[in-house]
């Protein structure tokens, strides 16, 4: 809760991880330079995003573990909301780069399209907003079930597969 709270509700940066963040993006131009100008340009932020992504899906399918699942989901929440910022930032160049050509403006300004970096800002930041509420659901559902159960208000037993009743016996007294 804490990681969206800073990157949603204050709109700052989470100290380490958006350093992390920096260097993925970074990785992406790099990587996909080879596929030329505009798939290195969208990359960058591209795989800032999916790094997050296919990390959660690992530890969703392949290891089991909705914890780490939930809180890499927060991480690729607040990676989307950080894109956000970049976009939004396109029509006035105002944030600090390492270097280079601001991505957003050159690939909005290329297809005319530098007046709609506001609304498309507005839909990665919403969608990154419900990816970090699902990443929530994925952590806090299974422990308020356990608590649920915990206190006596869930199932007594859980049983997977078919459920057999039995009669009920008197219990036998030993001699």
């Amino acid at each position: 809760m804490v990681l969206l709270w800073i990157a949603f509700a204050i709109g700052n940066r989470i100290p380490l991880l958006s350093m992390f963040d920096l260097g993925i993006h970074e990785l992406g131009h790099l990587v996909f330079r080879p596929f030329g100008t505009v798939v290195s340009f969208v990359m960058g932020s591209g795989l800032q995003i999916l790094v997050p992504f296919g990390l959660a899906a690992y530890f969703w399918f392949r290891q089991r573990d909705r914890l780490s699942c939930g809180l890499i989901m927060c991480w690729a929440a607040t990676a989307t909301q950080d894109v956000s910022v970049y976009i939004a930032d396109a029509q006035f160049r105002s944030i600090q780069l390492i270097g280079g050509t601001h991505d957003w403006w050159w690939l909005l300004n290329r297809w005319h399209k530098l007046a709609i970096a506001d609304e498309l800002a507005n839909v990665v930041w919403m969608f990154g907003l419900v990816v970090g509420m699902v990443g929530l659901g994925v952590i806090v559902l299974p422990l308020a079930r356990d608590a649920w159960d915990w206190m006596g208000r869930g199932p007594a037993l859980r049983v997977s597969g078919p459920v057999r009743v039995r009669e009920r016996r008197s219990p036998r007294l030993l001699p």
